[in-house]
């Protein structure tokens, strides 16, 4: 049977052949410095993964430079995290520090392992995205800049987790990290009834809507907006262009806290809004970059060890933390879905 070239191949054919003889039979796991892990198999074969942090969106001869290195220092495996950090793949001891002295002479700093700050996995931005609030990558680049050094040590109360989203689809996991940044739009999509008419599907963006929001309008030969039921998440501009969501005057970003998909020491959690609003102000997002740093400066300094940020927040209660963090309470930071019945806060009482 011919072989077809459809989906991803089979990633048991790439593994180092240290892990394919262990499969399974690991002993333990242990973090040697940061950005260095050890994993011992129970056969005495050891393996190393050095981490090291790289932007999401680089060129063919970034990845060449990566693959240059694995090829000198690993026999050619690595492997990409899902946030975006490299992981060269060695069973040779010899290899780590020389790997890591090559890394960094190629500005590939060494991190993100244990108790730090790994890259944040982020989204498209306005490189790519049809429907962002903001950017992506620039405001990634901003924040990490600024936290840069809780990626090189390990020493934080637990491991800490950043994501960015550009936009309320979410396509980086801000609902399940611990700081998270979001795109946010705040105004109605403008229609544009000619390239409705013209070029656009009406059922399919009607039913784009999650709320309802939007309802046919036959006399026009296009779709009218029930303003109060729009919750700005552009998903009709998906199904059509004629439905434009981006208005650099109201767009700008929200800062949520308290997610983890972890299910060490407590169950995961969804994060939850603690700054609805913050200016887009490119290039260098300095509100952005300041309430980041104040949220993970007040965790560093009451969170008791192996605590994770949500973690903290639940033992101290949500009052305490906005008083901790001297962040303004808003009504829009109150869980108003009905039926989250399981987050939902059932008592009246308020401790602040």
């Amino acid at each position: 049977m011919a072989k077809l070239d459809i989906g991803p191949p089979d990633y048991r054919k790439n593994l180092p052949p240290v892990i394919t003889k262990n499969y399974g039979q690991w002993k333990y796991h242990d973090y040697v410095k940061p950005g260095v892990l050890r994993h011992v198999a129970k056969s005495g074969d050891v393996l190393y993964s050095i981490r090291a942090g790289s932007p999401r969106l680089v060129s063919i001869d970034f990845i060449r430079d990566v693959c240059d290195l694995a090829d000198t220092y690993c026999n050619g495996y690595l492997r990409f995290t899902s946030r975006h950090n490299i992981e060269f793949l060695t069973d040779d001891a010899s290899m780590v520090e020389p790997l890591i002295e090559a890394c960094e002479a190629k500005g590939l700093p060494i991190g993100g392992t244990g108790a730090s700050l790994s890259n944040i996995v982020h989204t498209q931005g306005w490189v790519h995205c049809h429907t962002p609030a903001t950017d992506a990558s620039g405001i990634v680049k901003a924040v990490m800049d600024d936290l840069f050094e809780y990626f090189k040590t390990d020493d934080l109360p637990a491991r800490l987790r950043v994501a960015m989203a550009c936009c309320l689809n979410m396509c980086g996991a801000v609902h399940c990290s611990d700081i998270a940044i979001l795109g946010v739009h705040r105004t109605v999509p403008v229609i544009d009834h000619d390239i409705i008419r013209k070029g656009t599907e009406i059922p399919t963006l009607v039913a784009s809507c999650p709320t309802g929001a939007i309802r046919p309008d036959p006399k026009n030969k296009s779709v009218v907006i029930k303003d109060e039921n729009c919750m700005y998440c552009g998903n009709c501009y998906t199904m059509s262009p004629g439905m434009q969501i981006m208005d650099p005057e109201n767009d700008g970003i929200a800062i949520m806290v308290g997610g983890k998909v972890s299910n060490a020491r407590s169950v995961p959690m969804f994060s939850r809004l603690v700054i609805p609003f913050l200016p887009n102000n490119p290039p260098r997002w300095p509100e952005t970059v300041e309430a980041v740093r104040n949220i993970v400066e007040t965790w560093i300094r009451h969170a008791r060890k192996g605590e994770r940020v949500g973690e903290w927040i639940e033992r101290i209660g949500w009052e305490r933390f906005f008083t901790l963090a001297n962040i303004p309470f808003s009504e829009k930071c109150i869980d108003d879905y009905i039926f989250s019945r399981e987050t939902f806060r059932t008592t009246a009482a308020f401790k602040y």
